[in-house]
């Protein structure tokens, strides 16, 4: 396939390592109401993906409404517009492909988070529902979602009623994640707020795609600057609370261990957690299901489920109390079930065949 030579002026850019952003404008339109572009004539340029995390084939412009942030009872709220384009949805260990009409207009996206922190707060239950003067045009629930650019968001493709103003009516549940520390009594009430947008030629022209030459190399492109907007980029370890057992690599995740001994662990003897995160970008990774199994001298001293869990230093992960951890003890970190989130481009193949790994204190 021919790709423009959008990088061209990037000599020995290492997208493997740390990918870069190329830009987050649009281009400038013609002002004939050229319908909005979409993703599908990249998207088949690397077929089915290659196995694993691989950079994705195009590089989506996006808009982002000066009313399309509010905050409703513990939560805040952004919109931002893209490109209709294909998705991936996850069941179990099965990908569904979730493939765009020619009547859809935008890929819509939400991102739920802490204003105060600027945690990213998965497991919120969005749903959205179109108004234009009023009347419903399009309503569903939308998808929670990784993308390279967007990081963790919920997101879907909607069919507008042609040119326009239109209000994104998004209503959160309560978080399904446990709230820890200072998020605790929070994010247990569902909320709704109105989320204004317009959808016109001068939308349309940030909507740009521009097809990338390193499509389908092992890698990925680095998250936007979203201003105000977080994009879920998971706390370094260093930064995490607690003495860290160590980092794996489970089927291109990143697992990093922690051990913290403060108000984390309660009365227990320690607070054993994961911090899960793609590579390349360490986006938070959620929804899975964990077991661990601490043994020591061949015999288990905790064997259980750990709690998906938000903290405000912490973030998203995966944690339980345990009565002690000891030097040589063997931890054995078991993934019941892989991330339950959809994927744009780039993700679809990584993250489904997950078995665990075993680190020692």
């Amino acid at each position: 396939m021919q790709r423009r030579q959008l990088l061209r002026t990037l000599p020995g850019l290492a997208l493997a390592g740390a990918a870069g952003c190329l830009g987050d404008g649009g281009s400038e339109g013609d002002g004939t109401g050229t319908p909005t572009p979409t993703a599908t004539a990249t998207e088949t340029a690397v077929t089915d993906g290659p196995d694993g995390v691989y950079v994705q084939s195009y590089l989506e412009g996006m808009a982002m409404p000066e009313s399309g942030m509010a905050m409703g009872g513990d939560y805040s709220f952004g919109l931002m517009l893209a490109v209709p384009h294909n998705f991936w949805t996850v069941t179990g260990s099965d990908l569904s492909r979730h493939q765009r009409e020619d009547s859809q207009s935008v890929h819509l996206m939400v991102q739920v988070w802490d204003e105060e922190t600027g945690v990213v707060l998965p497991e919120s239950g969005v749903s959205v529902e179109i108004l234009q003067e009023g009347e419903t045009v399009s309503e569903e629930v939308i998808y929670p979602m990784l993308s390279q650019r967007m990081g963790f968001h919920y997101g879907g493709n909607f069919t507008l009623d042609g040119d326009g103003s239109y209000t994104a009516r998004v209503s959160a549940s309560p978080l399904s994640a446990e709230p820890m520390g200072s998020f605790a009594s929070r994010f247990d009430e569902a909320t709704t707020v109105d989320l204004g947008f317009e959808f016109n030629q001068a939308v349309r022209d940030q909507l740009t795609i521009e097809e990338l030459d390193q499509a389908g190399d092992p890698g990925a492109i680095r998250p936007m600057d979203m201003g105000m907007m977080p994009t879920g980029v998971a706390a370094s370890p260093e930064e995490l609370p607690g003495e860290t057992i160590g980092t794996q690599r489970v089927d291109e995740a990143d697992f990093v261990l922690k051990a913290a001994k403060n108000e984390l662990a309660g009365d227990a003897g320690a607070y054993l957690y994961v911090s899960a995160r793609t590579p390349h970008n360490d986006l938070v990774l959620p929804m899975m299901s964990l077991d661990a199994t601490v043994t020591r001298g061949g015999e288990d001293v905790f064997d259980g489920q750990l709690t998906r869990a938000v903290h405000p230093d912490i973030q998203y992960h995966y944690g339980t109390q345990v009565d002690s951890l000891e030097s040589g003890d063997e931890v054995e970190v078991t993934v019941v079930t892989p991330p339950q989130v959809g994927r744009h481009e780039g993700y679809e193949t990584a993250f489904l065949r997950m078995d665990g790994a075993t680190f020692t204190v």
